[in-house]
């Protein structure tokens, strides 16, 4: 008889339909009208209702089955109101199939973390600019992201009624990345991709020494990895201190599937393990080709400024 998947094929094959009930859920928020914002601390620092529904429905229907699993989720909220809706139960086919690259056969539940930002961009979210926000499951072991889920609820979304909203990307090191199509930006374009809505002088000094032809402002930390996995922006580079490690957990894992490289402005990789702190202090480096360009022209003054 055929053994069982491993563990981590379960993980990521689960977390592949969590995704899109999540994905559900963002949806059927946005539809209903009331977005229930709150401001945690301050106007950039929003959570709505989506954001809620989305963690519980992801930390509730990953730790049923994985109960001895490690989940960090962005938001602080009791578990205990979860209803039985929000639970999804299925998987991924196709992914089970897969075959668990060798290191990653023996993991048990306990050695894994899994890093869930409910909804990335939320602001974008609340101004409308659906196509920015994604849901972001990442998948570490050993303080290293190993597998990550994206889902964008609104991919398609301007291609009118009719059209399939929303997609969902996955990833395993030593796999690779699925469900878009991997492009590289143009040869020789240096094109930047960073924040809309956390700027900054040292953002933009940052930006400035580096030269770009172009510079791309969008929300999200999982839509700005998007951005490199499909040739679009050549860097994406974030100067400051707010990104936190379920933001770039998953996005890590799938650009990292497909030869690319993610670290802080120091180039220091980032740590996964469950008692790591969960800001990204010192900024964001990421490229999908041509990571050494980049990193050798941070300017020192940015780099003093961003301390790990």
């Amino acid at each position: 008889s055929m053994a069982s998947p491993a563990l981590l094929m379960r993980v990521v094959a689960s977390a592949y339909s969590v995704a899109e009930k999540a994905a559900t859920i963002v949806r059927n928020v946005m539809s209903a009208g009331d977005l229930g914002i709150v401001e945690k601390t301050g106007a950039n620092d929003l959570q709505t209702k989506a954001d809620r529904l989305v963690q519980m429905s992801i930390c509730a229907s990953l730790a049923r089955k994985f109960p001895k699993v490690t989940i960090i989720g962005e938001e602080e909220l009791s578990t205990d109101e979860v209803t039985e809706e929000l639970i999804e139960d299925g998987h991924c086919e196709e992914i089970l199939k897969k075959t668990c690259p060798a290191q990653y056969t023996g993991i048990k539940e306990e050695e894994l973390v899994i890093w869930v930002d409910p909804l990335d961009g939320t602001k974008e979210y609340t101004e409308g600019l659906l196509d920015h926000v994604t849901v972001l499951i990442g998948i570490a072991y050993g303080g290293k992201a190993i597998a990550g889920v994206i889902n964008q609820p609104y991919y398609n979304y301007e291609a009118g009624a009719g059209a399939e909203l929303g997609r969902t990307i996955w990833g395993v090191l030593g796999i690779g990345a699925f469900g878009f199509q991997l492009m590289e930006a143009p040869a020789g374009k240096h094109i930047i991709v960073t924040t809309r809505s956390h700027s900054s002088t040292l953002v933009n000094d940052c930006i400035s020494a580096l030269n770009p032809d172009s510079v791309i402002r969008v929300g999200g930390a999982g839509n700005k990895i998007i951005q490199l996995i499909e040739g679009k922006a050549s860097a994406y580079v974030f100067a400051s201190p707010g990104c936190k490690k379920w933001d770039t957990c998953a996005p890590e894992a799938i650009l990292h599937a497909v030869g690319g490289k993610i670290t802080d402005i120091h180039g220091n990789s980032f740590q996964y393990n469950k008692e790591v702190k969960h800001m990204n202090s010192a900024g964001v480096l990421a490229t999908l080709r041509n990571y050494d360009y980049y990193a050798s022209r941070i300017p020192n003054s940015v780099k003093q400024s961003l301390v790990p």
